[in-house]
């Protein structure tokens, strides 16, 4: 496997391996550690002014950050690493009690502030980059997610202004359903169900407003019978297999 920098980085004779995909290489990246495989994808926004700014930024050795994939707000797709290089994204964090999420996930970035809504040639060409990506990689609904839900209290993206409900109806993400029932507030179950998911042990409000921002983004105060319900519904349907995922 060679080194960040190598020529095969930098080289064009590496193709992008999604339709439609402009390859530009970034020199940041590495092999993925004991010889994970993709299981995951996790989504961005790059919080810069422009896609060319976040594409800079992403291929610069200087900063040490990259993802496999860069959309812009019109709907322009690049690829920087291949999907079998493990890209630098993630950063400090877990899902279904594991870590090192770089290895094991593909990182979408998404050219956005995070204080506006994401324009509809962009979401249309992440839905088909998903479409490719869980086919190619036969990946469930579930394993797709935000930076913040793997990394609660420290990230907030793809932010609560993000359109999950839209990804899920096309079965490129889950959504809770609309007939769970709301049970009385539990700090403790809230919690045991949010781990049950996927989500990090934390404390409550960290995990109370990581849970928010994807599922009630208009949600406020302290905890309520619509989390609970929210939580609970997403555990029974979509319970993460740890025993698998450590094995």
């Amino acid at each position: 496997m060679p080194a960040p920098g190598t020529p095969r980085a930098r080289g064009a004779e590496v193709q992008a391996e999604t339709s439609g995909a402009l390859w530009h290489p970034s020199p940041n990246f590495g092999p993925r550690r004991n010889g994970a495989k993709a299981s995951l994808i996790v989504l961005h926004y790059t919080a810069m002014e422009s896609a060319e700014a976040a594409l800079e930024r992403l291929c610069d050795p200087a900063f040490e950050v990259s993802a496999h994939y860069l959309i812009g707000a019109d709907g322009t797709l690049w690829q920087m690493v291949r999907e079998a290089d493990r890209a630098w994204h993630a950063g400090q964090g877990s899902w279904g009690g594991l870590g090192d999420v770089n290895s094991r996930a593909i990182g979408i970035e998404l050219d956005n502030l995070g204080d506006r809504p994401f324009p509809v040639a962009q979401v249309a060409r992440l839905r088909e980059l998903l479409t490719e990506l869980v086919v190619r990689h036969a990946l469930a609904p579930e394993t797709v997610i935000g930076h913040s839900d793997m990394a609660p209290g420290r990230k907030n993206d793809p932010g609560r202004l993000f359109d999950w409900r839209s990804l899920a109806v096309d079965g490129l993400a889950v959504w809770p359903s609309e007939h769970c029932a709301p049970a009385e507030p539990d700090p403790d179950r809230f919690l045991a169900d949010a781990q049950a998911f996927g989500y990090p042990d934390t404390d409550l409000t960290t995990l109370l407003d990581a849970v928010r921002q994807r599922f009630r983004p208009q949600a406020e105060g302290p905890l309520q019978a619509e989390d609970m319900a929210v939580i609970a519904d997403l555990a029974r349907r979509f319970p993460v297999d740890r025993a698998a995922a450590t094995s």
